[in-house]
Parts: C-alpha cells; structure tokens; sequence
C-alpha cells in the first residue's frame, strides 16, 4: 500500500355552488346528523423485494460476529472467489492477524484477516476488479481485498474503519493506480471490528508497512453463508 492510511399538487376541493341550493331536510335533527362514513379496508403489507446480487456471509470471533453483505452483481469475480473460500471450509483456517491505524487512534483504520498466504488452503489468485468498474467504495465498513501486483489477490481481505476513498482505483494517479477491490459491506458488528482495532500489537512483528501492526494475538474466525 503506497499511500499512508494516516489519513432519497394537493388540489383543495372547492365548495360546490349547487349543493348551497338544495332544499333543507324536513327535521332538523335529520339534517345535525352526520352520515355514517363507509367502511375502509386497510392495504395488504407490502413486502419490499429481496434485493438481487447480494449474499450474506457470517464471521464469528470470539469478540462477536460480524456479518457482511457481498455484492455479488458488481464484484462477481471477488465475492465468487471469497464464497469459495466460505463453502469449502477454507475461511475456517483463517483470523484477523493486523489492525493498522494511526498511533493512538482505535476508532479509524483497517482490519485485516485471511489465511496469510497458507498453501495449505489457498486457491488461485483471481483478477482485479477495480472500484471504477464496480462503483463500489471504500466507505466505512467497506471489506475489500489485499493484494501485491494487480491479479494476485487470494484469501486476503480487509474491513475499512471510517472512509478512506483514497484506497479506490484512481486513473489520474501515477504508477499502481488501480486501488483495491472492494466486494462488499459490514451490515452487523461494526462494534466487533473496532473491538479487534483496537487490540494490541505488536511493535517488531511484520515487514516492511505491516510493521508494528501485527495483532499479538491473532484471532480466529468461522465463516459461514447465511440463507
């Protein structure tokens, strides 16, 4: 990562001149009377439709659980691949290992987890599927993949803390500009997320940017598909 995280007319109805005209009832009593208004049947609830493309996945700590929406309609190749991961098992091997922010910041930054490049249960790289070509962001809860060189992302991924658009595709910006793929949301357990944040790190472990934001302890997750 070459740039640094520190960083949805009413009409009145007028009075109808003939009906000023019309000849009073006989009895007055009659006349005070109100008609009796019609019975309204109440609308049948509507049930919103189930919107398409998007799949849920559950990960359970021991700190809670987390539950993401994917966009599998505007990230197909990514979320495809990390449901891979979900369906056979693989995920279950795999824990939030880094918690990256600025010194004494718990409550913006970036939380990593996969299963740190364990040949034992990695599939092949798949390609990049950029911000520009997705519409999707890098807002607050944003879950996105890791990657060196564009079409090396595997297990890898990323949950954003706070907005950090500056980790989206930019065609503007000199050399690797493509960014980072974004695939999906948190929708539950944003508070599990700040929770591991904010655990502590350690001050030697990791090379090169990932230095002294390796989690002492890492944690381990189990993910699941949900309906």
């Amino acid at each position: 990562m070459k740039r640094r995280l520190f960083l949805a007319g009413v009409a009145a109805l007028a009075a109808t001149p003939a009906l000023a005209q019309t000849a009073a009832p006989a009895d007055p009593a009659v006349a005070a009377t109100p008609a009796a208004p019609a019975p309204v049947t109440p609308p049948a609830p509507v049930t919103p439709p189930k919107p398409k493309g998007l799949v849920r996945v559950s990960l359970t700590t021991s700190y809670g659980v987390i539950v993401l929406e994917l966009h599998k309609a505007q990230a197909p190749i990514t979320t495809a691949n990390f449901l891979r991961y979900v369906d056979e098992g693989r995920m279950d091997h795999a824990s939030f290992y880094r918690a990256n922010h600025p010194p004494g910041v718990t409550d913006f930054g970036l939380l990593q987890g996969g299963l740190q490049n364990d040949p034992k249960w990695l599939l092949k790289p798949i390609a990049h599927e950029s911000t520009t070509k997705t519409g999707l962001a890098h807002t607050d809860g944003a879950i996105s993949m890791g990657r060196r060189a564009l079409g090396t992302a595997t297990s890898d991924f990323f949950i954003c803390v706070g907005d950090q658009k500056y980790l989206d595709a930019d065609p503007k910006a000199k050399g690797d500009n493509a960014g980072y793929a974004v695939f999906g949301y948190v929708v539950e357990g944003m508070d599990v997320v700040k929770k591991m944040l904010a655990l502590p790190t350690s001050p030697t472990a990791g090379v090169g940017v990932m230095k002294g934001s390796m989690l002492m302890r890492s944690v381990p997750m189990k993910a699941r598909r949900l309906g």
